[in-house]
């Protein structure tokens, strides 16, 4: 990789030409990193759901061309200048949220929302010149969420990527740089759950179980899982799930279900769906005194839910989280350490592989609602 060092790179990357047609495997040029800025080889990537919603186009403002990715593991080809804690051959997650360290946010032991690198869906360019690091035949192609990951090599800012242990497997960890630790971190960092407490989580989907690994870690004596789906529930087993609720089968709201099944409610409860009801339900459902519901799904910007103050006055606490509360670059390495002392069990969370040519398979995979990562080999 030493030779490639300043120099534009061609390389196949998976590009999105519109929204929701298939996306297309093209030979790009990556441009060489500019300051504070690295440049990695992609060794393994997943698919997210935030990838599925923006290819849709269901988000704000649709970008394209564009190269979409931002769970994944990589190595560094090289550095741009300025950079001095990451060099040529490190091993990196990158992250669609970053840590500069020096802003306020960064600073305060209470918050992981850096004021310079949090998340910015509609930016398609670099922050350091406003201009794209991708071309396919000296037009640009737009970025997402500055990390870009389909494609074998990118350009990522330095505080958008977290050095890992190099003995870590790339193709197993790459899942700890998105939703699995957004779910995971939901429970142990801002949910808390003691030794043999009860907790709910809303929606089963790859985030949510991540919560229930979370409770499961730290000694929950009752996790019980919500979903409309009945076939994710034989899954949620693996992850201590021990009991199970569907909504649909019910006439009575879910969160009544739930007081009655646990004599006043749960200790916590972790909502995944960013479902509005959902988010009552989970708040609604924590015992009064001591419950804390912690809200992890995204919602529509425009959405608003209400219930009574009452419920906040009988000490029922309501949080909120982004991306688990974890520092990026501070705390992922010690995700993938909770992993390599087989304190986490990530293999459980990877149900498909394939590679890199058929990345659409995995589009396919999650708008059909099969397994929950499927883990793409850019090495083929």
């Amino acid at each position: 990789m030493a030779a490639t060092a300043g120099r534009v790179i061609p390389c196949k990357a998976a590009v999105a030409w519109e929204a929701g047609k298939p996306l297309v495997i093209e030979r790009v040029e990556v441009a060489p990193p500019q300051a504070m800025e690295v440049r990695v080889k992609i060794k393994y990537t997943s698919l997210c759901h935030t990838d599925l919603y923006f290819w849709e186009a269901k988000g704000q403002n649709p970008l394209f061309p564009r190269i979409f990715g931002h769970e994944a593991a990589g190595i560094v080809e090289s550095v741009g200048e300025g950079v001095t804690d990451l060099k040529k051959g490190d091993h990196v997650l990158p992250v669609f949220t970053g840590e500069c360290k020096e802003c306020a946010h960064c600073k305060s032991e209470e918050s992981n929302m850096c004021d310079l690198l949090r998340i910015n869906t509609d930016r398609g360019v670099m922050l350091s010149d406003g201009n794209a690091r991708f071309f396919k035949n000296g037009s640009p192609i737009y970025h997402f969420l500055g990390t870009s990951t389909f494609s074998e090599y990118t350009v990522i800012h330095s505080g958008c990527l977290a050095k890992i242990d190099p003995s870590a497997p790339l193709d197993k960890v790459c899942v700890l740089s998105c939703g699995i630790s957004t779910g995971l971190g939901a429970t142990l960092n801002v949910a808390k759950p003691k030794k043999g407490s009860t907790v709910a989580v809303f929606g089963l989907g790859a985030v949510g179980l991540a919560a229930a690994e979370g409770a499961r870690i730290a000694g929950a004596s009752r996790i019980i899982g919500v979903d409309l789906n009945p076939n994710r529930f034989s899954e949620a087993k693996k992850f201590g799930v021990t009991d199970f609720v569907n909504p649909k089968d019910h006439g009575k709201p879910v969160q009544e279900v739930i007081a009655e099944m646990t004599n006043g409610g749960v200790d916590r409860s972790i909502e995944c769906t960013g479902n509005i009801n959902a988010m009552i339900s989970a708040f609604e459902c924590v015992h009064d005194g001591w419950g804390v519901a912690v809200l992890v799904g995204v919602p529509s910007k425009d959405d608003s839910f209400k219930t009574k103050p009452i419920n906040f006055l009988n000490e029922r606490t309501l949080k909120g989280t982004f991306f688990g509360n974890y520092k990026p670059r501070t705390d992922l390495p010690k995700v993938v350490d909770m992993y390599m002392k087989k304190q986490l069990e990530v293999e459980k969370f990877i149900t498909h592989r394939l590679p890199f040519s058929d990345i659409n398979k995995a589009f396919d995979y999650m708008i059909n609602g099969e397994g929950l990562r499927c883990i793409i080999s850019l090495d083929e």
